[in-house]
């Protein structure tokens, strides 16, 4: 394990760190002593300086100065003279192999375990459950009759989901048989899975640039290597994939086709299959990572795995959290059938198989997808007409392009690292997630950006942009990150 700690490391693991009461400095101790009681940070690690840690945190260096004291104090900090300051190595590890959280997805999710009451999180979209949702999943209880009597698991799926699911991807150009399906606990977990039987250390994989960190730690933990290609306005660049597939032979392709997250970018149907040819040519399966939806567009193509010729090997994600309802945990794949097989061993092992009452609710949310789907959209498109009209009122020097669909906008900061905006968001209580975050290249090309989510209702939505504002407005007044003037005692 690397024994040094990256400045922009440190400040994703501490997130919301400020957000609180009470004296800044011992919340940054505080904080910090929790990354070490639950492992994330280890024994013999050695921190960014004070005056580098203040100035990412958008923090006086008295801050940080004033909480490395109190944990040296305790005896949980150790500091010698060239050396600098690290975790005591007299800290019982909380893992003997030394082992310590990575990834940066995990960032985005942190609040949704540590909830802060006054805190507003946008690294996560929420998804309230339509009102027709409620309705159907109330009628939904009079299919339960029969599996009551049962009790017996379904591993691969009810096989009356399976086979809506199977005639759902027919129904949209895409003929699919019900041995093909396997229904997983989200689309994360198809997700999981897919990369558990292609990846393994140091497998080279393609992937979008900017992406999904929630993916992108998956396949990191796998120990997967990223060949990040970038997009252009029909999805991701198919001569950068041409050139990635030609120089490191990847073990898998990742994209998100419609609906990009975080972009928005609908891919074009020659994309498709131009993609799907160079998989039936090379033999480099593609996942396709449906699960992001929200805003629909009028002329949505069929799925990539439509587009792609015999030969070709793609395995397609979706799920109905972002249509139905968040709390639905409840996705699919649909792969060739003796990839689905296989797929679904490894699904026993996470779980034996999945709840049975929602895969009940599914069918019927199946059923009436289309109809639900317009109604989310209709719902979403209200509401990212209400933000840019506020950001363009309040916010005049921000850009972005309106998205082809999804549920978010990807916002461009004039002049200002997101990363440095987002710790002064985290002050007037509003978590972000910056562009880095949302990329596996090396380099900080998205570092301007960060992701917005339109899905809140209007008075948050109003909140969000009052506290967005502000934050900017103080970043402003004292220049960009680099600036020597501290903002916060």
């Amino acid at each position: 394990m690397d024994s040094s700690r990256t400045v922009d490391d440190l400040v994703g693991l501490l997130g919301a760190w400020s957000a609180g009461s009470g004296a800044l400095y011992r919340r940054l101790a505080d904080a910090l002593q929790a990354l070490i009681t639950e492992g994330s940070l280890a024994p013999g690690e050695r921190l960014p300086s004070e005056r580098v840690l203040a100035t990412a945190l958008r923090v006086s260096r008295t801050t940080v100065v004033s909480a490395y004291d109190l944990l040296r104090s305790e005896g949980v900090f150790d500091s010698r003279q060239g050396s600098g300051t690290r975790v005591s190595s007299r800290i019982a590890p909380v893992r003997a192999d030394g082992w310590a959280a990575n990834g940066v997805g995990q960032y985005m999710y942190r609040n949704l375990i540590e909830r802060d009451a006054d805190l507003i999180s946008l690294s996560c979209m929420s998804t309230p459950a339509l009102p027709a949702v409620e309705e159907i999943i109330r009628e939904s209880m009079d299919d339960l009759g029969p599996l009551l009597a049962e009790g017996t698991y379904h591993p691969r799926g009810l096989p009356a989901l399976r086979q809506a699911i199977a005639d759902f991807h027919t129904d949209r150009g895409l003929p699919t048989t019900a041995d093909q399906i396997v229904v997983t606990t989200g689309a994360h977990q198809a997700i999981s899975l897919v990369t558990q039987l292609y990846l393994r250390k140091g497998s080279p994989v393609v992937v979008e640039d900017p992406g999904f960190a929630g993916c992108l730690d998956l396949m990191s933990d796998r120990g997967a290597r990223f060949v990040p290609v970038p997009l252009d306005d029909q999805g991701i660049d198919i001569n950068g994939v041409r050139r990635a597939v030609a120089e490191h032979a990847p073990h898998l392709i990742y994209v998100m086709p419609s609906y990009h997250n975080p972009t928005g970018t609908m891919m074009s149907a020659a994309r498709r299959r131009e993609l799907g040819e160079l998989s039936a040519r090379t033999g480099v399966p593609i996942l396709e990572d449906a699960a992001y939806t929200g805003i629909r567009h009028p002329q949505e193509p069929p799925p990539l795995a439509a587009h792609a010729p015999r030969g070709a090997e793609v395995i397609s994600v979706d799920s109905l959290s972002k249509v139905a309802w968040a709390g639905l945990r409840l996705g699919w794949l649909r792969a060739p059938a003796e990839m689905a097989v296989r797929l679904s061993r490894r699904k026993v092992l996470a779980d034996l198989a999945g709840p049975l009452l929602d895969q009940v609710v599914a069918v019927r949310l199946l059923a009436d997808y289309d109809r639900l789907a317009r109604e989310r959209s209709r719902y979403l498109a209200g509401a990212m007409d209400h933000l840019e009209g506020m950001l363009r009122r309040d916010l005049p020097d921000w850009r972005w392009r309106r998205p082809d669909g999804g549920a978010a906008l990807w916002i461009e900061l004039p002049g200002i690292d997101s990363r440095a905006y987002a710790q002064v968001a985290l002050c007037h209580g509003l978590e972000l997630v910056p562009g880095p975050l949302m990329s596996a290249s090396p380099d900080d090309r998205h570092d301007r950006f960060f992701r917005l989510p339109v899905s809140a209702d209007a008075a948050e939505r109003e909140e969000v942009v009052w506290r967005l504002s502000r934050a900017w407005r103080e970043l402003d007044r004292h220049g960009p990150v680099s600036a020597p003037v501290p903002l916060v005692v």
